[in-house]
């Protein structure tokens, strides 16, 4: 199977070609494509990849849109790509490349929509104490409002097929895409989930804000008024 990964970044100047390299080590035997979204960072990111000579496999676009936003950079990014089977992971290294062979090859042998990697809520690894408990909070009033699809419905790190992307009417706009894009589907989804370790932010600080929590909130009554009307 071919994979395109989706990477939407602001200002991971210091985190992007490490998480490029060992994307490539873990993936050497697998046919895939990494694009680069870049919402307009400031920090030197946009030099930095004129200056490398990367493989045809690694396409870096910049967002200039305002106002910044991932979830639009996730849209670009899978509008750009290749493949119909799409991985989304963040920029920060939280998530870790050596579980993208493992996944990959779930993914390929098992007929599901989804495969989300999962926080272990039992412990606090690569959270905060504040994020920590509030990632718990809204999962609960999630899954009480909408029902049990997923035991983290805010995690950053899966892998889907374009096709539901394609299909369904999302809320635009926030940092937490996976919520609009398994409650939005009026169909049943086969969803897979595979517990990994987050890791601590390398070289930046949580974008956990009151804008994300606003977004956050926004969805949740969007996707709530999608179900009853």
């Amino acid at each position: 199977m071919y994979y395109s990964i989706i990477i939407p970044i602001y200002k991971e100047k210091n985190n992007i070609i490490k998480l490029i390299s060992l994307i490539n080590h873990y993936l050497k035997n697998f046919e895939f494509e990494i694009l680069i979204i870049d919402d307009d960072s400031n920090d030197g990111t946009k030099e930095l990849f004129k200056k490398i000579q990367f493989k045809k496999n690694i396409k870096f676009f910049v967002r200039k849109e305002k106002p910044r936003d991932l979830t639009q950079s996730v849209f670009l990014g899978i509008r750009k790509s290749k493949y119909k089977n799409l991985i989304l992971m963040d920029g920060d290294l939280q998530h870790h490349p050596k579980y993208l062979p493992k996944i990959c090859k779930i993914f390929s042998q098992e007929k599901i929509d989804f495969l989300i990697c999962v926080r272990n809520f039992s412990k606090r690894s690569g959270l905060s104490i504040l994020r920590f408990f509030l990632s718990i909070f809204i999962i609960k009033v999630i899954n009480l409002i909408f029902g049990y699809k997923c035991s983290d419905p805010m995690s950053g790190f899966f892998i889907f097929q374009k096709k539901n992307f394609f299909k369904n009417k999302l809320y635009p706009h926030g940092f937490k895409i996976l919520l609009n894009l398994i409650y939005s589907s009026s169909k049943s989804l086969k969803i897979k989930e595979f517990q990994i370790k987050f890791n601590k932010r390398h070289n930046n600080k949580s974008k956990m804000n009151l804008k994300v929590l606003y977004h956050i909130v926004c969805s949740i009554i969007y996707l709530f008024l999608k179900k009853i009307f």
